[in-house]
């Protein structure tokens, strides 16, 4: 059987979605993890949860940091479909040894915290791989259209934080291993399909030899500082995405200490931020883009994310949580597609993958110190301090993005979206 034209994006959505779904697993059930082994006679973490949860976030985050320019570079080498299956078996090891951990109690709590961060560590290895699927979608859609193509992502995304902790808090009745073991055979599930199924996107013709020895992430990174043409683009996006970390792997502790919320009850929290960023980033979006255009759509994503931080953080009761979480998710859901998008449509098609890689590198850095700075502070100063915090760092990344965006934000038409700087002037690229 042939595949057809939109099978090779079904893919990618489930990739993104099944990869999604086990952070969405992963992530609630962390600080209950951390409250077990505390109540296991290890009261010296009592004081510093917050920190310890952040640190395993920011675990897989930092090798996620390391290794994503590796994947971008290697998929502009030998091709997106290689790189995408081998991340995903790395993934489904990494869940199968997570959920080990459940097991490993009476070997001692040092035991179980270092088979937690071992599984984390070689997720965060082959974890990617969200640059490659972006690549992908750059791949095979025209400019005009990558915000459509990119939303999708965005869907898989929502789904898989919102039925993530559903999936993880209902199979945790069972055991904590269960939610794990249940993604592993997601993930090695979608990887058989992908062996059979996934073609090539990236002709030959089109692959760049990149040498090893310009894999160092931190080489990565510099030249993505070096495109001027996306860099106060990118200093927003990191900005948002050092907030929005914090909020990501702190909000369970912060609605267990403030509310004493259970598994179930943030994954209802969780699963609310899935719903809404399915909806806008799977269909109100494509309603959206034609009308207001990429640049207006993630200045308004971004105000309603600071908005959405404030509310969180002065919320009292616990029902306040979820209209803030549903303002701050429906900004993320319109910012998040559109700033990826307006940074793809400014470098060459030959410089996706590893663009895209270095911009994921640098998410993933954010993914580590955002954590660990919401951590340090929620145990140094409060439970509110990290939203507070996060809703100052992203009303600087909305003055920084809407600088960098004020030609499309005065200039798109109610039936064109605004041109970016690359389509006005291709020598941006170069």
């Amino acid at each position: 059987m042939t595949p057809t034209k939109r099978s090779p994006l079904i893919f990618i959505f489930l990739t993104v979605f099944i990869d999604l779904l086990g952070v969405g697993i992963v992530v609630p059930l962390l600080p209950y993890y951390v409250k077990i082994i505390e109540q296991a006679d290890a009261s010296w973490l009592s004081s510093s949860r917050a920190l310890i949860v952040g640190t395993l976030a920011a675990s897989f985050s930092l090798f996620q940091f390391g290794f994503s320019p590796v994947l971008g570079a290697l998929s502009d080498r030998f091709g997106r479909r290689p790189v995408l299956l081998i991340s995903l078996a790395g993934t489904g090891i990494s869940y199968i040894v997570f959920g080990l951990a459940d097991h490993l109690l009476p070997l001692g709590i040092g035991t179980v915290l270092a088979v937690l961060f071992f599984a984390r560590i070689l997720d965060g290895v082959t974890g990617g791989n969200i640059s490659t699927a972006q690549a992908y979608i750059a791949d095979v859609t025209r400019p005009e259209e990558r915000a459509k193509g990119l939303g999708l992502i965005g869907a898989a995304f929502g789904l898989g934080f919102m039925l993530g902790p559903a999936l993880g808090g209902l199979l945790s009745t069972i055991s904590l291993a269960a939610p794990a073991f249940a993604a592993a055979s997601l993930t090695f599930g979608n990887l058989l399909f992908g062996i059979f199924w996934l073609p090539e996107s990236l002709p030959a013709a089109r692959r760049t030899k990149v040498p090893f020895s310009k894999m160092n992430p931190v080489v990565r990174l510099r030249a993505v500082v070096g495109k001027a043409s996306i860099r106060p683009l990118l200093a927003g996006v990191l900005l948002l995405n050092f907030a929005f970390a914090g909020l990501q792997n702190n909000f369970a502790v912060f609605s267990d200490v403030r509310f004493g919320f259970s598994p179930t009850q943030n994954a209802f929290v969780f699963a609310l931020i899935g719903l809404t960023a399915v909806f806008i980033q799977g269909f109100l979006i494509r309603k959206l883009l034609p009308r207001f255009g990429e640049a207006r759509l993630a200045v308004t994503g971004v105000g309603m994310m600071a908005v959405g931080f404030v509310m969180i953080a002065v919320a009292q009761v616990a029902w306040m949580l979820f209209p803030a979480i549903g303002v701050l998710a429906a900004g993320s859901s319109m910012a998040t597609p559109s700033l990826t998008s307006l940074i793809s449509r400014r470098v060459a098609p030959q410089e996706q993958g590893s663009i895209l890689g270095g911009v994921q590198a640098f998410n993933s850095l954010m993914m580590v110190v955002g954590p660990l700075f919401a951590g340090l502070i929620f145990d140094l100063i409060g439970p509110a301090a990290p939203y507070f915090s996060g809703s100052l760092l992203i009303a600087a990344a909305g003055i920084v993005i809407t600088r960098a965006l004020c030609p499309q934000l005065g200039g798109a038409t109610p039936l064109e979206p605004a041109r970016t700087a690359v389509e006005a002037d291709p020598h941006l690229v170069h």
